[in-house]
């Protein structure tokens, strides 16, 4: 770590030793901090000719939108004062916006248009895309990253036509999707594969019905949804909305852009309040994972953020909301069909790793959105005892058993970690849950 260190800008190395001293006698935290905090600096970036920035998973060499912005979020603590640092992040945005233009419904994109990924699924597929699973999220988190960036260091040179194009295509998507089933020409199929990687219905998904909400053919996991409408990423969507308006009144001068954005605002918030909760017999009121609209619902939830544990860090809602603390009780019970009881760990998994597997997302997140110490205190020793030796975080390890263990190189997990330690530390880190107080 010392020869990696000696290569990281000045300001990384001088947080990473900040954080050390803060941390004081939990040197393995700090090691683990100073290895996840610089992963994503150190492994998963290419710069463009153009200025833009490609930023592949970790041990997947695709750029998925989601992951991408976490990935490098932690990085606008240093934004403000490392002008290098704010470069960096909106090379970032630069590269979102134009995977986003070339096809708003894909997920994951390859570097050039060299026809990698999932080639043979049916949909319409070009060399550019790594795989077209369509998820709200995907198209959240390049905004949100794009306004934190905004709100971090004042820079807009961000908010180009690019950005402005790529802001009506989003409206265009979400739009169509809230009447998926009579006006959106989007199918998803995938042969020879778990039920998870596909839509049924010849590649439509399960009915629904028209909600005001949009719909999404796969969660934040790249697992299919159950029912289209996916809570959290809903919820979420309201905010980025938000964004959206307040950069088209304040920066692009764009009354059109402002005036649809804050009419789908509204019309996915009165389709949240209607559609979204229900009445849990044991937990009260409490959000849903997904409904159909039909009387549909699933209950349940995934370690991938957008979750329903992960609704105040999106600045979905307070962390004191009745609903939320409710549903936060029911998402950390074995009522959640993923979350798991073992002797090293217990925690929220997904169905997309095995049984028994829990996420290192899930734990930071608990702990990120958690108003008790103890709790926080106890994650923390759960984190630093699950990395398996390595020092770094993973996708999801075995209950009982944290040397089995998916994915070595996931850098989403440890930024989140790294976002963690740094608000543990006392340092305000850029998000969605403190967005207006920067």
């Amino acid at each position: 770590m010392t020869e990696v260190m000696e290569t990281l800008p000045t300001s990384v190395q001088s947080l990473i030793q900040e954080v050390e001293g803060k941390l004081g006698s939990r040197t393995k935290l700090a090691r683990m901090f100073a290895n996840c905090f610089s992963n994503t600096l150190t492994t998963t970036l290419k710069p463009q000719p153009d200025g833009a920035i490609f930023v592949i998973t970790g041990d997947i060499p695709a750029m998925w939108l989601r992951d991408s912005a976490a990935q490098v979020r932690p990085y606008l603590i240093l934004a403000n004062e490392d002008a290098e640092m704010a470069r960096l992040i909106e090379g970032v945005v630069k590269r979102q916006i134009q995977h986003i233009l070339q096809d708003p419904y894909a997920n994951a994109f390859n570097e050039h248009a060299n026809g990698k990924g999932h080639q043979d699924d049916l949909t319409e597929m070009t060399p550019w895309l790594w795989e077209r699973k369509y998820e709200i999220d995907s198209l959240c988190y390049p905004i949100q990253l794009a306004y934190l960036l905004w709100k971090t260091t004042g820079t807009t040179s961000h908010f180009d036509e690019a950005f402005r194009e790529a802001c009506f295509s989003i409206l265009q998507v979400w739009r169509t999707e809230q009447n998926h089933d009579q006006q959106s020409s989007y199918r998803f199929q995938r042969m020879d594969c778990p039920q998870s990687d596909t839509l049924l219905n010849e590649g439509k998904g399960t009915p629904s019905a028209v909600t005001g909400m949009t719909w999404s053919g796969f969660r934040p996991s790249d697992d299919a949804c159950d029912y289209g409408y996916l809570i959290p990423s809903n919820m979420f969507a309201i905010v980025v909305l938000d964004y959206m308006t307040e950069i088209a009144i304040e920066v692009l001068g764009n009354q059109e852009l402002a005036k649809q954005a804050a009419a789908l605002r509204q019309e996915i918030q009165l389709g949240v309040e209607q559609y979204a909760t229900v009445e849990h017999e044991q937990f009260g009121k409490i959000f849903a994972y997904e409904t159909d609209g039909l009387g549909g619902y699933n209950l349940m939830d995934d370690a991938n953020v957008p979750s329903l544990l992960s609704l105040p860090y999106l600045g979905c809602c307070k962390l004191d909301d009745p609903i939320y603390l409710n549903t936060r009780r029911f998402v950390l019970s074995e009522d959640n069909p993923y979350y798991f009881v073992g002797t090293a760990a217990q925690g929220i998994g997904s169905p997309h790793t095995p049984e028994n597997y829990i996420w290192h997302i899930s734990l930071a997140m608990q702990a990120l959105t958690s108003q008790d110490e103890a709790e926080v205190e106890r994650l923390l020793n759960v984190l630093e005892s699950t990395d398996a030796g390595t020092d770094f975080l993973h996708e999801g390890f075995h209950k009982d058993d944290p040397s089995e263990y998916t994915r070595e190189w996931f850098s989403w997990a440890n930024a989140l970690f790294s976002e963690l330690i740094l608000t543990y530390c006392g340092f305000k880190v850029p998000s969605s849950m403190n967005a207006r107080s920067i």
